[in-house]
Parts: structure tokens; sequence; C-alpha cells
């Protein structure tokens, strides 16, 4: 199975943000539109990837930095200074045990997809699960219907 069946699956929804956005403004949409992940984007170019994972570090971090002294504020930051900057990348035809692979290998649970340049999604590790869960239950609902099909004398007694 490719990546290209868990962006199907996924649908087409892609949220993206410039260099310059204001961390604030990340964290809102990811927030309002309940998604984990944000790309950033220069015009055409991907930039990185903001993950909610980043927030909580740079959460942990402030707090951390706050007890020897006054911190900048959160989100007054800038996606740039925030962001993964060269993620992994996944393609389409990449196969799914690949891609998964390289989410654990790489402990990064959102990945970009680019076909050549272009991006053309964001496949998360829950959309590949839901993806492997379909593919599931339509296997077994095959063999199921295969094995309801076996001649009586056959059938397991």
């Amino acid at each position: 199975m490719k990546v290209a069946a868990a962006l199907k699956t996924k649908g087409n929804a892609l949220y993206t943000v410039g260099p310059e956005t204001k961390l604030s403004e990340c964290v809102i949409t990811m927030a309002q539109q309940d998604i984990g992940s944000i790309v950033v984007m220069a015009g055409t170019e991907l930039r990185g990837i903001i993950t909610f994972r980043e927030v909580l570090h740079l959460l942990a971090q402030r707090q951390i930095e706050s007890r020897s002294g006054p911190t900048p504020p959160v989100a007054e930051l800038r996606a740039e200074q925030v962001m993964i900057k060269r993620p992994v990348l996944a393609t389409p035809d990449m196969e799914i045990d690949e891609l998964l692979r390289l989410m654990l290998e790489q402990h990064q649970r959102y990945l970009p997809v680019v076909d050549g340049d272009v991006l053309v999604g964001v496949v998360s590790f829950h959309d590949v699960m839901r993806t492997l869960n379909e593919q599931q239950k339509f296997e077994n609902t095959m063999l199921k219907a295969y094995i309801a099909d076996w001649p009586e004398e056959l059938a397991p007694q």
C-alpha cells in the first residue's frame, strides 16, 4: 500500500502558514482545525513544519527559563523560529511500511508529502493507522465472504 492511499483516506485539507506568522496564530489554527501540525511555506517552497510537539517543548523550555528571570512572550515568536527546519519528507508512491519506518526512526509523527517540489499533503501516524485499519477490515470482509461460500462438505466443523 502506498502513501497516496493514506492521503486519499484523509482528504485534501492542507493548512500552511508563512515563516513570519506568529506562533500564536499557528496554535489557534491548529486548535480550531483540530490538526496536529501546520506546514511552513515561503511561496511554493516548503520551509518546515510545526507540530504540537514543538509547541510543548517550547513551552516547557520557557517555563524552565522563567525560573531564572523574565522570558520573551512565546506567542510573539515566528513560525520559522519554532518549526522543524528539515522535516523528513514522504512521497505519494512511497510504501506505507517505509513511511512507518521513517516515522519511528525519526520520531516524527507528521510528514509532509511532496510530489517533486510540490507539497501535496501531510500524513500523520493516525492517518496511516486509520488507512491500515480500513484495509484490514476490507480484507477481513473479503476473507469472510470467501469462507462463507465454501462448499458445505469442506466447511470447518
